[in-house]
């Protein structure tokens, strides 16, 4: 599901970037976030869509 980050949670498993409050994020059933639609340098990152394009799993939990 998407929704907007409350408050800062670390960095992003895929792009290695801090999630800071007002990220918009992706939430995975396993409970793990990661950037979705975020602008960086003035770069579109959408990291877990762009992941989903060759995985289907969780990057933190493959095996789920």
């Amino acid at each position: 599901s998407e929704d907007v980050l409350s408050k800062d949670a670390g960095e992003c498993a895929i792009c290695l970037e801090e999630l800071q409050q007002g990220d918009t994020i992706a939430r995975l059933p396993c409970l793990c976030i990661y950037h979705k639609g975020q602008v960086f340098l003035r770069l579109h990152i959408n990291c877990i869509d762009e992941w989903f394009e060759v995985n289907r799993s969780c990057p933190e939990h493959p095996s789920d």
